[in-house]
């Protein structure tokens, strides 16, 4: 029953999704002004790890690159990661990356979220291709934007994999970023069979209540009072809907943070406010994947 309905959620949402990532209104941008706008935010970035990063030890946790759907036979192909030594089945994440790719600095991410208890799968929405400049990164993130029914099928991919080959209990999705867009538009395509979802900084966010009402799952977003992509009033705006339509959504600003503030590869790092946003993102991931309040 919940393949059929995420079947039949995904063919409803495909429409959604272009609506959000393609949109005609003149308040939203095409893929090529959304492009430009990253470019903008990561012109000074480059996509190495700072000493400031951090990572699991090596033998805490298992990795393993996986193939989770071969739409059309294209394979989508991912990374994932699991506490080292887990037997009974985990509650699992689905991972997006930032605009540079599913990169070093995401698959440390992954292993750090795996580190936590989960089977967590860090999809790649650029079919293996990954940027070192941020010329190279606004080309693959204009061609992903403008094939959006693919990056849907690819994180409803990812949902089934985890559900059906790794027996997840529940599933919930984090990204940053164009990933952070991404895991607000996972919550969109699988709005009753997503458990949680955390959204870093995602560019482009809904505000329409109708486009937000069928989201089931609890929501944490973090974003910084100096970004403009999404823009605080837009943060206002995406909480406000949220709050009205009554959902349980906790929607945190970082005074003085800026765009992209918890990537310790980014000249925005914000090593205070990327410390409080991680605990506050394992705390909840803790109470509503695992049930730990």
């Amino acid at each position: 029953m919940r393949k059929l309905l995420g079947l039949i959620l995904l063919t409803a949402l495909l429409a959604v999704s272009c609506a959000l990532i393609n949109p005609s209104s003149s308040s939203q941008t095409p893929a090529s002004s959304q492009s430009t706008a990253m470019a903008e935010l990561h012109k000074d970035d480059v996509p190495i790890a700072s000493p400031a990063a951090k990572d699991v030890a090596p033998d805490a946790v298992t990795t393993e690159d996986v193939t989770y759907g071969t739409p059309d036979g294209l394979p989508f192909q991912g990374y994932l990661a699991k506490p080292a030594g887990a037997e009974a089945p985990l509650p699992g994440l689905i991972v997006i990356q930032e605009w540079w790719g599913l990169n070093d600095n995401i698959r440390t991410m992954t292993r750090r979220l795996a580190a936590e208890g989960y089977a967590a799968l860090a999809v790649d929405l650029y079919d293996g291709q990954i940027a070192e400049t941020p010329d190279e990164a606004r080309t693959l993130v204009q061609a992903a934007i403008q094939d959006s029914e693919r990056l849907t099928q690819n994180v409803v991919a990812a949902h089934a994999y985890l559900t059906d080959q790794q027996q997840t209990p529940q599933v919930g999705s984090i990204g940053w970023c164009f990933g952070g867009t991404w895991s607000l538009n996972t919550a969109l395509a699988l709005p009753a069979d997503l458990d949680a979802a955390v959204i870093y900084y995602g560019g482009q966010i809904a505000t329409d209540p109708t486009v937000l009402e069928p989201l089931q799952m609890p929501i944490q977003g973090h974003f910084g009072s100096l970004d403009t992509n999404p823009s605080p009033e837009t943060v206002q705006a995406f909480e406000t809907a949220l709050n009205e339509l009554d959902k349980n959504a906790e929607i945190y600003m970082y005074e003085g943070a800026n765009h992209a503030f918890a990537n310790p590869s980014g000249t925005r790092y914000n090593p205070e406010a990327a410390e409080l946003a991680w605990q506050r993102t394992v705390a909840f991931l803790n109470q509503h994947l695992q049930g730990n309040d």
